[in-house]
């Protein structure tokens, strides 16, 4: 019997170790666009999970994102990387689609086994993400949600972008007292957890500046025919349209509006930030204004901000960083300044030194995080379409957000 046993032990420790060896070789693409097999922690690597989209309606945001990541993996890796290790961007891509978020965030963490994920540009997927990486103990670092309800998930979480509750204030300050919008029709995507969240900030700032909601409209993303939203915006004369959604519906949107021979100007978030808003929109998004917390202005720049615009620039056939560039960037120069400050590529320990952030000098602005960790930059771009491209309308100053 004893030598049953014995046998059984045996052929379980064997079958074990088939197994393992059979799931071994896991294979993913790396920032060199080759496959790598992953590494265990400890290894001659660094690996830094980008979550976004290359693919789908959010796909603007992702390649932007993961360009700015690859950028600042490349200079720390030149410098000879973190600790000793080069830094490895592991690319994922959740084609836009909610429903494969998860398992995208899940790969990194089993498969992959990075020790950071910078993602998701969107607020909704952040949020998704947020609790699987809390309870992995993995840190999260978004580069671009900025609705509410993404931090508050556990100590793992950071964001460094400029929050709505933040930008929103100090743009319809400006868009009531500077601009005259008295009357305004708000409009919101309500399947998109970004667009709700934007709303409810813009509706409590409207409120403060006395300005009057005459109008509130519902649509949802993938919607393509607005004209029944339009004609009751049409009926409610407001001064101007504040759009809460993502750039997709809102070019379209606005092409409703000129249809109907409306001269109205819409605003809204950094969720209309893409050039998708005009290749769809047309003339019609011509004046349209977008709030975001960077844009390439290299006369007025801070040195590491004009550095960073030209290496993009000649990366990028001469074009201008936006946005979810800057904010890529400065998430992986964050996290291995984090990681150098702790002395460890451990996750619990180098989340301590992102918590005690003051006063950080990225590229996209200067980052100083709240006691709950929430991040505080200064100050709002509000940007306005013009000959298909973005200008700086106005640089805004900002307020924490009163608790």
């Amino acid at each position: 019997m004893k030598k049953y046993r014995l046998a059984l032990v045996l052929f379980s420790v064997l079958l074990v170790l088939v197994l393992a060896a059979g799931c071994g070789g896991q294979t993913t693409k790396s920032s060199g666009g080759e496959s790598q097999s992953s590494a265990p922690p400890g290894g001659d690597t660094i690996k830094i999970g980008f979550m976004g989209a290359l693919t789908g309606n959010e796909a603007s945001y992702g390649i932007e994102t993961l360009k700015g990541m690859k950028m600042a993996a490349e200079e720390i890796n030149k410098q000879g990387g973190v600790l000793g290790k080069k830094i490895e961007i592991v690319e994922t891509d959740h084609g836009s689609k909610l429903s494969e978020a998860a398992s995208v965030v899940q790969k990194m963490i089993s498969k992959d086994r990075v020790v950071a994920i910078v993602g998701d540009p969107t607020t909704g997927k952040t949020k998704l993400a947020a609790p699987i990486c809390q309870q992995n103990k993995v840190v999260l670092l978004s580069a671009g949600a900025v609705g509410p309800g993404v931090v508050e998930n556990g100590d793992y979480i950071f964001r460094d972008t400029l929050l709505d509750a933040v930008a929103a204030p100090a743009v319809t300050d400006y868009l009531v007292n500077k601009l005259g919008w008295k009357k305004v029709a708000v409009v919101t995507s309500t399947n998109n957890d970004y667009s709700v969240g934007l709303t409810g900030i813009f509706k409590g700032a409207l409120a403060k500046n006395n300005a009057q909601i005459v109008d509130e409209e519902s649509i949802q993303d993938g919607d393509q025919d607005f004209s029944a939203q339009v004609t009751r915006i049409k009926q409610a004369k407001p001064d101007g349209i504040i759009f809460t959604g993502y750039y997709t519906e809102g070019g379209l949107f606005m092409k409703e509006v000129r249809k109907q021979g409306l001269n109205l100007k819409m605003a809204g978030g950094d969720g209309l930030l893409s050039p998708v808003l005009w290749k769809l929109g047309g003339e019609a998004v011509e004046g349209s204004m977008v709030y975001t917390g960077f844009a390439a202005d290299p006369a007025n720049a801070a040195p590491q901000t004009k550095e960073f615009i030209e290496k993009y620039k000649a990366a990028n056939e001469n074009k201008l960083p936006d946005m979810f560039s800057a904010q890529g960037y400065d998430a992986v120069m964050w996290l291995a300044k984090a990681m150098k400050e702790a002395n460890s590529t451990d996750p619990s320990k180098f989340k301590d030194a992102l918590a005690k952030t003051k006063d950080y000098a990225g590229v996209s602005g200067t980052l100083t995080l709240l006691p709950n960790r929430e991040p505080v930059k200064s100050p709002v771009y509000l940007l306005e379409v013009k000959n298909q491209q973005f200008s700086i309308k106005a640089a805004l100053p900002t307020q924490a957000p009163q608790s």
